[in-house]
């Protein structure tokens, strides 16, 4: 297949990039190296594979109409994996219009040129953050999903909704993958798993919200990977799909993993929780293991283990 993958230059665009090409597919990246963290990373991550005859790269944003619409007429493309977005809860309530900008007028781009060049398949990352502070667990695709708690969840949401219109339509196979708090080797320097690491390992104070206690339903990112190559490998009229651990792990618990794997105590100071923060995300993959396969094979102490081992020899910024 010829795979356009949109922010192919990141955490786990890098990595599902990385796996399709290893399955001969053929795969045109886009991504704008911007700086919300060192692009430098995203150069880093691309390195393995960039000199492969297989690999496109389109230094562009999604939301410039104009470059997309020469991508789509360069390449004959048989699918799009819609991962490019503006991420992170508390950077979006600082500057909310550039998530909108970027998440869901990007989104649209990339839906109507996939409508104008009759592309049928379509799979778009999601995010745990639409379920809000949802008070039952584990969380469902049933679940509603209407009282999220930032910006970036509902940006998040809205691009659900445009998929769902579009496959209603012009009958477009998507999948709506709704990723919860992916973590592994090439990670996001912002999120929790790789920024206490990095601070920890040099010596400096992590600062936890709240007293610790809050979960999140860590993913191992060659998870995720699996879900998504199963996801494009289906058909699949219109599914919205969980991809989770299904075990949701003690903020606490987790920095204890982090100290015992980099053999170096934190220290700690705690501040209150933060705006559009929310108290725990725990996957119900009931839907994924049933239409996708899907079964997270990479527990917690397995992919700290093997984080903290990357880390230490990519550390440099």
């Amino acid at each position: 297949m010829n795979v356009l993958v949109t922010g192919g230059a990141g955490f786990i665009g890098s990595n599902l990039c990385e796996a399709l090409l290893s399955k001969e597919n053929k795969v045109i990246c886009i991504d704008n190296f911007n700086d919300y963290y060192n692009p430098k990373r995203k150069e880093n991550n691309l390195a393995s594979f960039k000199d492969n005859p297989n690999f496109t790269l389109h230094r562009i944003d999604i939301t410039d109409m104009g470059a997309l619409k020469n991508v789509f007429e360069e390449h004959d493309i048989s699918a799009v994996i819609h991962l490019a977005a503006r991420g992170g809860v508390r950077p979006s309530i600082k500057d909310p219009f550039v998530y909108e900008k970027v998440n869901i007028n990007g989104t649209l781009n990339l839906l109507e040129l996939s409508r104008q060049n009759n592309i049928k398949k379509f799979i778009f990352g999601s995010s745990s953050s639409v379920y809000g502070n949802n008070k039952k667990v584990p969380f469902s695709e049933t679940d509603p999903v209407d009282e999220p708690v930032s910006p970036y969840a509902f940006t998040k949401r809205a691009g659900e909704l445009l998929c769902k219109t579009y496959n209603h339509l012009y009958n477009m196979n998507i999948v709506c993958l709704r990723f919860f708090t992916v973590y592994g080797p090439r990670g996001r320097p912002d999120m929790a798993v790789y920024k206490f690491t990095d601070l920890i390992h040099n010596g400096k104070e992590i600062e936890v919200y709240g007293d610790g206690t809050s979960k999140r339903d860590y993913t191992y990112v060659s998870d995720i990977i699996k879900g998504i190559i199963s996801a494009l490998e289906k058909d699949i009229n219109f599914e919205i799909i969980n991809l989770g651990d299904s075990n949701p792990v003690e903020l606490n618990y987790l920095i204890s993993l982090i100290e015992k794997n980099l053999g170096t105590k934190a220290k700690i100071t705690h501040a209150g929780k933060q705006a559009g923060d929310v108290d725990r995300t725990f996957a119900d993959i009931s839907k994924a293991n049933s239409i996708l396969g899907y079964t997270p094979s990479v527990k917690i102490e397995e992919g700290i283990k093997n984080f903290v081992e990357w880390f230490k020899s990519n550390s440099a910024e």
